[in-house]
């Protein structure tokens, strides 16, 4: 697996890299379903131990992931592979305790004691903050900043990462907080990496930059040909797309489209999601939640960077989407 530098950390990671959001399992925040259904602990330990044998050191997790399951999950496995050999990333803030908003000190630090418990260590190579929900007028921000730094000063992390789903957010506090990595929401149907700043602001400040979401949970492959009901528990019963006829025949369409541009390819469909994703990203890394040794055995083929000319086709099918 190929490595990149990730940006001014200055350590070597995977191109492509493990996001283990699935191995939670089906999970709720009150009457909100957070997890994913299905996802067999066996399976979750499999890919983890296949991803090492692979290259792919870097494992990407959460606090909230399955109310620490996640993270409990890769914490078993430090005595058959080296602690110091993965890049271990988790995140804080979407559990906000007893409290009324996400970032409240006392329980930010509560749960980083409780992800290195989880996990086995003594340190986390990188500690992200979840999201950029610091209040209606940013009054828990400080707050926040403060407290990962000093995680860093006390050496319970060594990087610090800022992370939401708006790129526009990210952008509102990225100066304050001079992330050493950046985990914004991008794929080729939903990509304003470009067009919020963000590219140029990772390029000048040379962070790092890890894409999550690259095949959004799955309905960009094509692989669904009807409407897709989900469990009580599964992230994706949150997302219309999967209940619209209209782009499941689309993404249809475009996985023919892809397996024909790329034929030569053993997973053409996951080469020109993901690959095109790498052609602006020099300090930049693609997570994918490989939930069983099938699915690690896909990504170990990925990570080569696409012509200008292919990563245009491959995001044409998908702005008129």
């Amino acid at each position: 697996m190929r490595k990149i530098l990730l940006g001014k950390t200055e350590q070597e990671v995977s191109i492509i890299s493990l996001g283990t959001w699935s191995y939670g399992g089906s999970n709720k925040q009150g009457k909100i379903p957070v997890g994913w259904e299905g996802q067999l602990e066996n399976d979750s330990i499999n890919a983890l131990k296949l991803c090492y044998q692979s290259g792919i050191n870097h494992w990407d997790t959460a606090d909230v992931y399955g109310d620490g399951r996640s993270e409990k999950i890769i914490g078993t496995l430090w005595g058959e592979i080296p602690r110091s050999e993965i890049f271990v990333a988790t995140k804080v803030g979407w559990d906000m305790g007893s409290h009324d908003h996400y970032y409240h000190p006392a329980h930010m630090r509560k749960q980083m004691e409780k992800s290195l418990i989880n996990l086995q260590t003594d340190y986390v190579d990188l500690l992200y903050l979840h999201h950029c929900n610091f209040g209606k007028n940013g009054e828990f921000f400080d707050d926040a900043v403060d407290t990962i730094r000093r995680f860093q000063d006390e050496g319970k992390t060594r990087f610090l990462g800022l992370s939401d789903w708006d790129l526009y957010k990210i952008m509102k506090y990225i100066d304050k907080v001079n992330p050493d990595v950046v985990q914004p929401y991008r794929n080729v149907m939903d990509d304003n990496y470009l067009s919020s700043g963000l590219k140029n602001w990772i390029d000048i400040n040379n962070a790092g930059v890890c894409f999550f979401s690259p095949i959004k949970h799955g309905l960009l492959t094509g692989k669904y040909n009807e409407p897709v009901k989900f469990g009580d528990g599964d992230f994706r019963s949150n997302i219309n797309d999967f209940n619209d006829n209209t782009i499941i025949r689309k993404m249809q369409k475009n996985k023919t489209l892809l397996e024909d541009r790329f034929s030569e390819h053993p997973n053409p469909v996951m080469k020109g999601l993901i690959d095109s994703l790498l052609f602006d990203s020099p300090t930049g890394c693609v997570l994918i939640g490989q939930r069983n040794v099938d699915q690690v055995n896909v990504a170990a083929t990925l990570g080569s960077i696409l012509s200008e000319e292919d990563v245009d086709w491959v995001k044409s099918l998908y702005n008129n989407s």
